[in-house]
């Protein structure tokens, strides 16, 4: 079978995906991408560069636009390379975010496309308004209706479409959700799996974790407000108070991924700590960056209680891949959380906007770990049963794969 995938992010949701086919022999597995960096066995990758940055002074609604159709007109210029050569896909995956798909069907208008849709943008009942404050001033709507011109523009061209959750799915358009597949990319569980053994050697420090330790764990790509920074920094005092033997583990850029950006070029994190000042032992507070993959996998597993918390918004792989660790999670009573979380079976709810319930929460679980053991079950049992990359998710991208490939014989 011959694959395209395209991810300016190389692999991205398509690493495991793309990685089985490409072990598979006989398989022409090609990725068009961004990123120079990385490689996958049996998988030829192709990269690409916008031609030109976008145009200064464009209208704001509109940036995002011009750069994604910069994009899939690179992307297209890359697949009629490939065409001339010869090689014509049976089947296309690509992620619709950054218009990198807009174009595919040009070159190739019989092979069946297969989008990936992670977020519709929606004016109410999700992340937009989502946080307490000033009513929003009437320039949000446009925009946010106009920032949807790549995704409307995507579900027209796919064929198939893709989305992790049942959540992300709602969000998207009642007429297109007849194309749209619930199917996650999936957890290793049997690497992200508990161990009483493991240990966790705190970087330029003589400390090392283990199960045994109260360890406090939170974990995003960047701390910032959609997930729930500055609501678990202001947790922070009142659990460092009650549990002073309790260390925490904070992962995650400076950068932001979602949302607006903190004034003046600081950090959130800057931002929190001047907040908060000599409240926060920072002898026991840890900030770890961004970590290796294993690293990440055993701070989970000497984690005591994990704090994830989000915006309506997309979820994140490393609540799943916590649960499948087999932590007792204290998460935020939002959508994305619910549709995986059952407050007292396989997690805790808390709101995100109270440190004070976060803390309670936190310092319950800190105090009488025992307690918790089977909470721990469940969520491990909830990502074994529903998320297993294995036996659930990765046989579910097959299928999708394989319904859209039959379409073209």
């Amino acid at each position: 079978m011959k694959i395209l995938f395209v991810h300016q992010n190389f692999p991205g949701q398509y690493l495991h995906l793309a990685r089985h086919l490409g072990a598979i022999k006989g398989n022409q597995v090609v990725f068009i991408t961004q990123r120079t960096d990385a490689d996958l066995p049996g998988v030829r990758k192709i990269t690409y560069k916008p031609a030109r940055e976008v145009t200064r002074g464009i209208h704001h609604y509109l940036r995002e636009t011009e750069a994604g159709v910069l994009n899939a007109q690179n992307v297209a210029r890359a697949a009629m390379k490939l065409k001339d050569e010869g090689f014509v896909p049976d089947v296309m995956l690509a992620h619709n975010g950054w218009g990198e798909l807009w174009y595919l069907k040009e070159v190739f208008p019989d092979t069946p496309l297969i989008g990936y849709f992670e977020f519709f943008y929606r004016l109410h009942g999700s992340d937009v308004g989502f946080e307490p404050g000033p009513p929003l001033i009437f320039d949000v709507g446009p925009r946010i209706r106009t920032k949807n011109i790549g995704n409307l523009l995507a579900l027209d061209t796919v064929d198939y479409g893709q989305s992790p959750t049942k959540w992300q799915k709602s969000q998207y358009p009642q007429e297109y959700q007849s194309k749209l597949h619930i199917v996650h990319e999936g957890i290793n569980t049997h690497i992200v799996m508990p161990d009483k053994a493991a240990r966790f050697s705190i970087p330029d420090t003589e400390i090392e974790l283990s199960t045994d330790d109260e360890v406090v764990t939170y974990v995003a790509r960047n701390l910032e407000p959609y997930r729930g920074f500055p609501s678990f920094m202001r947790s922070l005092p009142a659990v460092l108070a009650q549990r002073p033997d309790a260390r925490v583990l904070v992962v995650g850029g400076d950068e932001t991924s979602y949302g607006p950006k903190p004034p003046d070029g600081k950090t959130f994190r800057a931002m929190l700590l001047e907040e908060l000042g000599d409240t926060i032992d920072l002898k026991r507070v840890h900030f770890l960056g961004k970590v290796p993959y294993s690293w990440f996998v055993k701070i989970l597993q000497v984690s005591t209680v994990h704090v994830y918390l989000t915006y309506p918004f997309v979820l994140s792989w490393s609540m799943l891949e916590a649960m499948s660790a087999g932590c007792v999670i204290v998460g935020s009573r939002t959508q994305p959380v619910e549709e995986v979380i059952t407050d007292g079976q396989n997690g805790l709810l808390v709101d995100i906007f109270s440190p004070e319930e976060i803390a309670k929460r936190v310092v319950e679980v800190l105090a009488d770990r025992n307690a918790y053991s089977a909470i721990r079950q469940n969520a491990r049992q909830t990502i074994v049963e529903n998320y297993d990359l294995r036996t659930i998710c990765l046989p579910a991208q097959l299928r999708l794969l394989n319904m859209a490939a039959r379409r073209m014989l």
